[in-house]
């Protein structure tokens, strides 16, 4: 039986929120029994947004001890920093040069963060690659993501293919994974939750920070006795995260026939996300304190995981003449 290889990275660019949870580091977490995972901080690609040398160190490090908490074993799959693997960065040069600048052009990320007032950069630009890069050293053949990133592994697999039709068969083909049912976790104004659009719920926060970000979920001015449609209220969107099945039904009956008490809903959201958090808060409080730890798991995964790097990229380097 061939072992599916898994693999996906999240961005230290800000603390980590439950869309981060529910979208990405939750199915890994999942698959830890089910495939080899292989999971990082993209470092490096948070520098296409963050400039701020202590902001990225700190960031980087909160990431991987929120991970670790959560349950991310590192004994049980390949965890490191992006950044700790250099072979990816020659990669990704080496794609770049066979990659069409009409397949860039195309990416929706990139418009979308410029739109947003981020400065437009070589590195913006060429994010994809650098993301083919990842993905294709580790030789993965599934990669999790929401939505937003399915195109970003279209790439992937388009570079993929043309190098392996340019220089033999190198690459195995990648596919993205997503989970219909939570590929986008609505953020605060209904919008996907995300750091750029400032609407999000951390995992890890004060109580009173929490209760204060949920009870500014927006939501319409329909009468309390009046019927309501739960598939477009983000509150029930983020409350059926949560929710227990039976409690879950009953809300969506008060919102169907009427008399769902927005404020009622939002004060037990609270509740519930902080103690869904519960056990994780407490690990990652440890963690805190035993810094020197998290280190060392991220430099025994950055060992692993160079190990495999080099494997791929020798090969590459073969192929496309980088020896003499």
């Amino acid at each position: 039986m061939i072992m599916i290889r898994t693999l996906s990275g999240i961005q230290p660019s800000g603390k980590l929120h439950i869309g981060n949870y529910f979208g990405m580091m939750r199915p890994m977490i999942e698959r830890m029994d089910k495939s080899e995972l292989y999971a990082f901080v993209v470092n490096l690609h948070a520098l296409t947004t963050v400039q701020d040398r202590e902001r990225l160190s700190r960031d980087t490090f909160e990431a991987a001890a929120d991970f670790l908490a959560l349950g991310l074993n590192p004994e049980r799959c390949i965890f490191w920093v992006q950044s700790d693997v250099p072979e990816v960065t020659e990669l990704a040069w080496v794609l770049s040069t066979l990659t069409p600048m009409g397949l860039l052009e195309r990416c929706h990320s990139y418009k979308d963060k410029t739109a947003k007032g981020i400065i437009p950069s070589h590195g913006l630009f060429a994010y994809p690659v650098l993301m083919a890069a990842d993905i294709l050293i580790f030789q993965a053949n599934q990669v999790p993501v929401g939505k937003d990133q399915k195109q970003h592994v279209e790439v992937a697999r388009d570079i993929a293919q043309k190098f392996n039709n340019t220089f033999g068969e190198t690459f195995i083909i990648p596919e993205p994974v997503i989970d219909e049912k939570l590929a986008t976790v609505p953020g605060l104004d209904g919008q996907k939750m995300s750091k750029s659009y400032d609407n999000t719920i951390a995992i890890f926060t004060d109580r009173n920070v929490l209760k204060k970000r949920v009870m500014a979920i927006v939501t319409d001015a329909t009468p309390v006795e009046d019927p309501k449609d739960p598939a477009n209220c983000n509150l029930f969107g983020l409350f059926k995260l949560f929710a227990p099945s039976d409690r879950l039904q009953e809300v969506h009956d008060l919102y169907v026939n009427g008399g769902a008490m927005y404020g009622k809903i939002k004060l037990e959201l609270v509740d519930l996300i902080w103690d869904f958090f519960g056990e994780a808060r407490e690990t990652r409080e440890r963690l805190e304190n035993d810094r020197g730890y998290v280190r060392e798991v991220l430099a025994r995964g950055g060992e692993k995981a160079r190990e495999q790097a080099a494997v791929t990229l020798d090969l590459v380097r073969d192929k496309v003449g980088l020896r003499y």
